[in-house]
């Protein structure tokens, strides 16, 4: 069986082997591939990738030569399309993955499922399943390839779902009073976000009800003195109400709500 991991280091294992590609461009052209998986993807679209808009004038022979190396690297298995797991089309290539086989469609599937837990009020469900979500995550997003203009893009828009899926797990841990059990990793958001009120915000939900207000009401100061060095602006409406009910002892786990997101 063929597993393919992204969320981190791209790897390719075989019945547990690693069988990732070596080649720069054809580790760069799989991670294409996988990030358009089971659809067509154009020769001028792996082109721009490859060499960021400014192909050379060989590019399409080039790559079916990469497009060639890789389907060598990738073994055939039973009940695989006919010319194995990459598959040439008048147009360019795809790449077929089953259910199953690629983390990121597991982290998409957990994500979902720990979202609707959320919705339903299970936050015990919610939690647990976006840890297994959140657990899969390696690293940055194919850490180890060079990433063109399609990857990039790509990249940062699963960036921002794996921040969602860190937000809802933190609300569901909320909500089921653990307020200890996140302060640190919150600190840790906080730091690498410095602008994100959400994570600011909730920081100071969580410093209160631990009993910490000085911490939280100097977490809510920094967020002010940042806002207004960096983009000229004060905390959103529903941050200025969460200090209010820091000082006047009114917090709860529902001022989430306030916060933007």
């Amino acid at each position: 069986m063929l597993t393919f991991s992204t969320l981190g280091p791209l790897c390719v294992r075989a019945d547990g082997h690693d069988v990732t590609p070596t080649a720069p461009k054809v580790r760069q052209l799989l991670a294409l591939l996988l990030a358009r998986r089971n659809t067509v993807v154009p020769l001028p679209a792996i082109a721009d990738e490859l060499w960021s808009h400014r192909p050379p004038r060989s590019s399409t022979g080039t790559v079916q030569t990469y497009a060639y190396q890789l389907r060598r690297a990738l073994p055939d298995e039973e009940g695989s399309p006919q010319g194995g797991r990459l598959t040439t089309h008048p147009q360019g290539y795809v790449l077929q993955v089953a259910t199953g086989e690629c983390d990121l469609d597991e982290f998409g599937l957990l994500t979902l499922k720990g979202q609707t837990a959320l919705a339903e009020d299970d936050s015990t469900g919610a939690a647990r399943l976006l840890e297994r979500a959140l657990e899969l995550w390696r690293g940055p997003l194919f850490a180890d390839v060079t990433q063109g203009p399609t990857l990039r893009g790509y990249a940062m828009r699963l960036d921002e779902l794996h921040l969602q899926a860190q937000e809802m797990r933190i609300t569901a841990q909320l909500r089921l009073g653990r307020h200890r059990h996140v302060v640190g990793e919150l600190k840790e958001l906080a730091c690498a976000y410095p602008l994100h009120e959400w994570f600011q915000g909730t920081l100071i939900i969580a410093l209160e009800r631990c009993g910490r207000r000085n911490e939280a009401l100097q977490t809510y100061q920094r967020l002010r003195e940042v806002l207004r060095e960096e983009l000229g602006l004060d905390p959103s409406p529903g941050l200025q109400r969460i200090r209010q009910h820091v000082l006047t002892d009114r917090i709860s786990v529902a001022d989430l709500d306030l916060l933007p997101g």
